[in-house]
């Protein structure tokens, strides 16, 4: 009589396993092909901070190259 009681939870409980394990299946492949859109669209626009850090970059190269032209200069004056 146990048995037959037991039987049935027994069968359902897997079968609750896999309906979940579908269900976060077709959510993760819904999921992908907006992930690959967000990540395009990262990789071709550039954030605010981005393009300070460049223009950052560009000013201390261009003090570099100024800099540099100087101490040549001082270094060899014209004649």
């Amino acid at each position: 009589m146990r048995m037959r009681l037991l039987l049935p939870l027994v069968l359902l409980v897997p079968g609750g396993c896999i309906v979940g394990s579908i269900a976060k299946t077709a959510v993760d492949v819904v999921s992908i092909p907006v992930k690959a859109v967000g990540s395009g669209v990262d990789a071709a626009t550039t954030s605010q901070s981005e393009a300070d850090e460049n223009r950052g970059r560009e000013l201390r190269k261009e003090d570099e190259r100024r800099a540099r032209a100087e101490r040549d200069a001082a270094k060899h004056p014209p004649q």
